[in-house]
């Protein structure tokens, strides 16, 4: 049964009205996140409910599974799930769960030219459609023509897969479309992948995404990678607040190590060819665009003070086609986001750590995280709609 907000304890409550105050205020007069949001089982469970089990979310993307029968798999809330190109070429999103005795049906990602439940065998084709069930013929109400897996709604954006449970969420086009004639320009959907990795880390969603979002920790906690050079003053925000995302963009020095467009690259012209747009999808994808690679983050919260990260790196066309040793070159690649990450990692878990301190406290915003006040608001007219917010 859905928790209506009478049901939430007078801690929750609280934590709420205050999330919902201070994502009210301006930015300039307001506070962070109450600490407890990031450690509260029963917030938690208000966020499967009333945010995962109705966000769009990103499995990976489209270019990771270019061939009929490529999968990857993937989770919504309590959801197995996974995301595969049909015999027709399009991509699509099943239930990974098995129709006869629950069991997962494949794990990680590859290809497959049907699914076999490890279990008893009962085999699907590409569609879901069940095709094969052994040593059922004596079950006289039994016709494997009745059983398919359900399909999750899925969409491709800009080379992005998004699957929902919501089957009358608006479209992911349409809550993401302010963000097209600032993307467009990159041609992010020609991408290569090359990385992708999946972790367990010990902190809260909220802190990882909040962490992605602002550049004000750079040049501190990444002065040895993606810190180095980078000039906050040159960072700037949409002048609107969005229901669905938030972004910034930050421009690279000329010659950094990553970050510049290379020379064949002629769909980028001016600052743009050195500036990366690095926007967060709500609740828990994010990526940066840069002119010469694209890096991506999605999350899957396992529990208040864990959460599933995957990490993804693709390349511009024009970086990817010159390449000759792929494996020479991914190996330097490899390390420095490895860096980038055991960066981000330390911190995040860092701050988890903190927040169930008892004197832990909000502190005050910088005007470079400014993201993280709309990802408050997001998380405020989700989690508490009805809810007042809290007194001054």
């Amino acid at each position: 049964m859905p928790v209506t907000t009478r049901q939430l304890s007078s801690e929750a409550i609280d934590l709420l009205g205050k999330l919902k105050r201070y994502a009210a205020d301006p930015l300039g007069h307001t506070r962070t996140t109450p600490p407890a949001l990031y450690n509260s089982q029963e917030i938690f469970d208000l966020e499967m409910e009333r945010i995962f089990a109705k966000a769009w979310v990103c499995p990976g993307y489209a270019a990771e599974i270019p061939n009929v029968g490529d999968y990857i798999t993937y989770s919504i809330a309590d959801q197995p799930v996974y995301v595969i190109r049909d015999k027709d070429g399009r991509i699509r999103t099943f239930s990974n769960v098995c129709l006869h005795r629950m069991m997962i049906l494949v794990e990680g990602r590859g290809n497959m030219r049907r699914a076999i439940c490890p279990y008893h065998a009962w085999t699907y084709d590409l569609d879901g459609k069940l095709i094969g069930a052994g040593h059922m013929q004596q079950t006289d109400s039994f016709r494997k023509e009745d059983y398919c897996l359900p399909e999750i709604r899925t969409e491709v954006w800009n080379g992005w897969i998004y699957i929902t449970l919501d089957q009358n969420a608006p479209s992911i086009a349409s809550e993401l479309a302010p963000l097209e004639p600032l993307l467009a320009r990159y041609g992010m959907a020609s991408y290569v992948p090359v990385i992708h990795q999946d972790h367990v880390w010990q902190t809260n969603w909220k802190l990882l995404t909040e962490n992605f979002m602002e550049g004000y920790h750079g040049p501190v906690a990444h002065k040895a990678t993606v810190g180095a050079g980078m000039r906050l003053e040159d960072t700037s925000f949409p002048k609107e607040r969005y229901r669905a995302f938030t972004y910034s963009t930050f421009t690279k020095p000329e010659g950094a190590k990553y970050g510049n467009a290379h020379p064949e690259n002629k769909r980028l012209e001016g600052i743009w060819r050195r500036t990366a747009v690095m926007p967060t999808v709500f609740p828990t994808h994010m990526f940066s665009c840069s002119p010469d690679y694209l890096w991506h983050l999605s999350l899957r919260p396992k529990s208040p003070g864990e959460v599933q990260v995957r990490v993804g790196v693709a390349l511009a066309p024009e970086n990817y086609a010159e390449i000759n040793d792929l494996e020479a070159h991914l190996t330097p690649l490899v390390q420095f986001f490895d860096q980038v990450n055991a960066e981000d990692r330390f911190v995040v878990e860092g701050i988890y750590k903190g927040s169930c301190a008892p004197l832990a406290a909000s502190g005050p915003l910088s005007w470079l995280e400014r993201e993280i006040h709309d990802f408050m608001a997001y998380l405020a007219d989700n989690l508490a709609p009805d809810l007042a917010p809290h007194p001054a």
